[in-house]
């Protein structure tokens, strides 16, 4: 498995909860489960202590993505070498899931969690990950979806760092809202115009008089 691969775990955290909103999907320890996936040997671990642990460790990692968001890079580097600290994990070679045309391992880089409970696993991977994708691409590659009120962490895996949205549906609500901004600005300027050029016409005409 590629480290890139572990990114994936911050961002799915981050997600469960839309503060703008009011909304939190990590509510249950079968939403912390949920959250790894196919791994299910770690998801069997988690217990209902989990969820709150969970939820502080997402905390931190938002922190992480609105200090990139802000372009404030020494502190959401600060703030993620703080969770690596907490959560460490042991980088493996390992190739026991994959095999090539002989049957022989295709050998990979996987990182090994030594945890004390579901949340420190996840945290180790997840701060991993992160950590692995802002020194390979840049700080200004995490973000935050700009589609108020979403504001959905993502990884902006765009050729020219142009992502701003987390997902297609966010992007195609923010240009309808602009576009509908734009057209009642229009509409507003249409009469103050009108009601301009028919001022000057008639100071015109009084003055020809």
């Amino acid at each position: 498995m590629e480290l890139a691969y572990y990114s994936d775990y911050a961002v799915r955290l981050v997600n469960t909860e839309e503060p703008a909103r009011g909304k939190d999907a990590l509510t249950s320890v079968d939403a912390v489960r949920d959250l790894f996936g196919g791994n299910q040997s770690a998801a069997r671990r988690a217990t209902d202590a989990d969820v709150t642990r969970f939820r502080s460790v997402r905390a931190r990692l938002r922190s992480v993505f609105e200090a990139a968001d802000d372009g404030d890079e020494t502190l959401a580097v600060d703030l993620l070498n703080s969770l690596l600290l907490e959560f460490p994990v042991s980088p493996q070679i390992s190739g026991h899931d994959f095999r090539d045309d002989d049957g022989r391992p295709l050998w990979h880089m996987h990182l090994a969690d030594h945890p004390s409970n579901a949340t420190a696993g996840y945290a180790a991977i997840a701060a991993m990950g992160l950590a692995f994708h802002l020194t390979e691409y840049g700080v200004d590659r995490l973000g935050l979806c700009e589609a108020a009120p979403c504001r959905n962490a993502y990884l902006d895996t765009s050729t020219n760092r142009s992502r701003r949205y987390c997902s297609d549906r966010c992007a195609t609500r923010a240009n309808v809202a602009a576009y509908r901004a734009r057209k009642r600005l229009e509409a507003d300027r249409s009469p103050s115009t009108g009601r301009a050029a028919e001022s000057a016409q008639r100071a015109s005409a009084n003055g020809e008089r």
